[in-house]
């Protein structure tokens, strides 16, 4: 999402710039909660002369793809300072212009919402979950002014504010220094329960950070959960020596829980937004976690620690970046690690998540083929970018943010075993050129960065061959090292490569695309196929599959039979040997943990907090 540039010029000591136009003010009420509608109102004073154009965002801060929130909002309509009511034209989807106007323009609308999660909105008579480029019209004319916003209807629905916007001498209003910041400011409305605990940096600095959780949990619940989510910030904190310098002094979690929700999590420059498709937090607060350390990071990496690529951000078209494989995979390594280190993720537990990691980046063709500044481009269509026809990414694409992170894992051990340092290092090296005076990085600045840190020959090496290359690095040697073995998960089992069955009216049907180079995609098998008989045996389950192969051994030859838009084929295939690896402590094998892994491993792994 978009940086705010120079945010400090334009705060005063009451925190909002004093600026020569008055703000732009919008007020949002819901008298139609229960059918997911909310009234808007957008007074623009001072508008330019001429045709005022106003529209609808096709992108979101944290997203990359594009999304047509314009197709939710409709009856708009403007009026003069008079009341009278003016001409609105609607020229696009999403883009509307107003002509005779005088001084002050209001614009009137309806927006409909209802899907929870870090990128839309959503509204009933429990909450209103306001993500702002899913909710307001704006003027591409009018971005350099600042914002104010009223959320009505607070009182007669027992809701309260939570958001990172500043606050006013209104209960009920908040503001914004500039669009930019309004734009990445979500607003969670609802009566929702509130922890906050305080830091307190080495120069004796406090700030809050704060836990609005709306949730049919416990206060007791929310509590018990919000010293889990301290410990975290504490051990993130560690990893860069301070916390960043938070806007208004707080930072605040935006979590929303119940079953309707949809699993996301969603950063922002003074907070996040996290919502979860669970019953409660009660008994998921493990797995609830992992988004809460993964997005609090990127209040270092990616808001402060910003591409140059995503600068400025366009809320009109989608955002590509060849950078996401470092904002978001390296920010993907730390929300596991740093669990590790805070006693939340067990060793096996962290072992499985290296493993995924490792197979990410060594048993997918999108790895084998592309590179992981190409999978970071790809983020424009895939990340929850909205179509309707099939893709290839079983064969194209591999998740930058695990590849990026796989990145993250052979640069930390290799920067231990080969330099004496850490990956720590190089992340407070670059908070400091680049997070801390907020100078947006291209991928030269963060290999001039490590260059210094190692040599020249080293970093250039590393992001040609590993970031913009497709070599891959030696993943079992460098494990090895810290006394984790790299091994075959099912050595010996026959596959015919990853394939992904549904029962389909008393049928097996394939859920998904075959892979090259296995069995199953050399068989011609695919997508939407039905897998009939395996080796002249017939399916009825997913789980058959399974029980027939494991009577074969790898390089055995067998007939698979499967109907393909109507016509039953039948192919000879030759199994493969089970690719997939795991990562096991070397104790768990019967082998010796030496002192300088164990060494190693806790250096690695260990707490970083000093009390």
């Amino acid at each position: 999402m978009q940086k705010i540039l120079s945010l400090a010029a334009l705060l005063l000591s009451s925190g909002i710039a004093a600026a020569q136009t008055d703000p732009l003010r919008y007020s949002v009420s819901f008298p139609n909660a229960v059918h997911h509608e909310a009234q808007v109102e957008l007074f623009i004073p001072d508008a330019p002369a001429g045709t005022l154009t106003v529209r609808v965002s096709r992108s979101s801060p944290g997203r990359y793809a594009t999304h047509e929130f314009g197709k939710n909002i409709y009856h708009v309509r403007a009026f003069d300072q008079a009341g009278k009511e003016l001409p609105v034209r609607q020229v696009r989807g999403d883009v509307y212009e107003i002509t005779g106007h005088g001084k002050d323009v209001k614009v009137t609308y309806t927006v409909f919402g209802n899907h929870t999660d870090g990128t839309y909105l959503e509204v009933d008579e429990t909450h209103a979950h306001i993500n702002m480029p899913a909710t307001f019209l704006w003027s591409p004319q009018l971005t350099d002014r600042p914002v104010r916003v009223r959320f009505r209807d607070l009182d007669k629905r027992g809701w309260k504010v939570a958001t990172q916007l500043q606050p006013t001498d209104r209960e009920d209003e908040f503001a914004a220094p500039s669009f930019q910041y309004f734009m990445d400011s979500p607003a969670e409305l609802s009566a929702f329960k509130l922890v906050a605990w305080t830091d307190t940096g080495s120069d004796g600095k406090k700030q809050e950070i704060r836990l609005a959780s709306h949730t049919a949990d416990s206060d007791e619940v929310v509590k018990a959960f919000a010293g889990q989510v301290g410990r975290m910030t504490r051990e993130m904190k560690a990893v860069f020596g301070e916390l960043p310098v938070f806007d208004f002094g707080t930072y605040t979690f935006l979590q929303d829980v119940h079953p309707d929700n949809n699993g996301d999590g969603m950063e922002h420059r003074n907070s996040t937004v996290i919502t979860s498709p669970a019953a409660k937090i009660e008994g998921n607060e493990n797995r609830l976690l992992g988004t809460f350390s993964h997005e609090f990071f990127h209040a270092w990496n990616v808001e402060r620690i910003r591409p140059r690529s995503l600068e400025p951000f366009n809320f009109a078209q989608a955002n590509m970046s060849s950078d996401l494989w470092f904002a978001e995979g390296f920010t993907q390594y730390y929300g596991e690690l740093v669990l590790k280190r805070a006693g939340i993720r067990t060793l096996d537990a962290y072992s499985n998540t290296l493993a995924g990691l490792v197979n990410a980046v060594l048993n997918t063709p999108g790895a084998k083929a592309f590179p992981a500044t190409r999978m970071s481009r790809n983020a424009v269509f895939s990340d929850a970018g909205v179509s309707i026809d099939q893709n290839n990414y079983s064969n194209t694409f591999t998740s930058y943010y695990f590849y990026g992170a796989a990145i993250a894992l052979a640069l930390d051990l290799r920067l231990r075993t080969e330099f004496g340092k850490t990956l720590d290092d190089y992340m407070q090296a670059v908070w400091k050129v680049h997070g801390k005076p907020e100078v947006p990085y291209t991928i030269a600045d963060l290999q001039k960065v490590l260059a210094g840190m190692t040599n020249e020959r080293f970093a250039a090496n590393y992001f040609n061959e590993y970031a913009e290359g497709l070599s891959k690095n030696d993943y079992g040697k460098l494990l090895g090292a810290a006394g984790l073995v790299l091994r075959k998960a099912a050595p010996g089992k026959a596959t015919l490569g990853p394939v992904r069955l549904v029962a389909d009216n008393g049928r097996l049907r394939l859920a998904s695309g075959t892979q090259t180079g296995t069995p199953a995609y050399e068989s011609g098998l695919d997508i939407g196929d039905y897998l009939v008989r395996v080796a002249g045996k017939e399916l009825k389950d997913p789980a058959d599959l399974e029980t027939i192969l494991a009577g074969y051994k790898p390089g055995d030859k067998i007939n698979i039979t499967y109907e393909s838009k109507g016509t039953e084929r039948t192919a000879s295939v030759t199994l493969q040997e089970n690719s997939r690896l795991e990562v096991v402590p070397v104790e768990m094998t019967g082998g010796k943990l030496t002192p300088a892994m164990e060494k190693l491993r806790n250096n690695w792994l260990s707490s970083k907090i000093k009390e």
